[in-house]
């Protein structure tokens, strides 16, 4: 059952549920967001999955890769682009959590129309793990087949030991499941706060998915 049983259940859980396409909850830690994020592997996006995210955690729905392949497709630090645009002094030095942000630019796949519609982000994702999982020409690729400013807004994950973060999180799940670099989160959201670990445990019951704490990932 969701949220029972040891660290390495849960994480053999987590792990299978992502190689099956099946959404994973994952909390991050008492001592830094303290939030739930519903994840779920890009390549097994469809627009029910999109409606889920958006309507069941309720937050901003993110793609999250690895440093490794944003190299390789010539993905920036959304901080970095400020910067060199002029607008240093609007950056956090540091966030509340002590991390600086994951985000990079956003994108849209070109055969979407708006990009918003659960339809047009789930095309997306699912082109951007195809990418994600090819060889050393993904950054062509990526440049012919996305567009930016879009509707997908992309993260890259560092290591964990720089950053453990739920970007670094689900990019290591990608990595326990054998799968490409590229998973899609949602922050999940209460009454005016982010949803407690509790009632995150117990939407997961409900739903029959795993949930698993950053820890367990970690194999602390």
């Amino acid at each position: 059952m969701a949220g029972a049983g040891s660290g390495s259940a849960n994480l053999a859980q987590a792990v299978a549920s992502l190689r099956k396409g099946r959404p994973v909850v994952v909390f991050d830690s008492a001592k830094r967001e303290r939030e739930a994020d519903i994840m779920v592997h890009a390549r097994f996006a469809s627009a029910q999955k999109l409606m889920m995210l958006r309507k069941d955690a309720g937050g901003l729905v993110c793609l999250a890769t690895s440093a490794k392949v944003a190299q390789e497709m010539g993905l920036p630090f959304l901080s970095d682009a400020y910067q060199k645009a002029g607008l240093a002094r609007l950056l956090y030095a540091r966030t509340k959590y002590g991390d600086k942000p994951a985000f990079s630019i956003s994108v849209n796949h070109a055969g979407t129309y708006t990009g918003i519609t659960d339809n047009d982000r789930s095309l997306s994702a699912r082109e951007f793990a195809r990418v994600a999982g090819m060889g050393s020409w993904k950054g062509k690729e990526f440049q012919k087949n996305f567009r930016a400013p879009g509707h997908l807004q992309l993260l890259i994950g560092k290591s964990l030991q720089e950053r453990k973060g739920h970007t670094e999180l689900g990019v290591h799940l990608c990595s326990l499941a054998g799968l490409p670099p590229a998973i899609l989160m949602c922050e999940m959201l209460g009454k005016g706060n982010a949803l407690s670990r509790e009632k995150a445990i117990a939407y997961a019951k409900k739903k029959g998915l795993a949930f698993i704490e950053g820890k367990e990932i970690m194999g602390e």
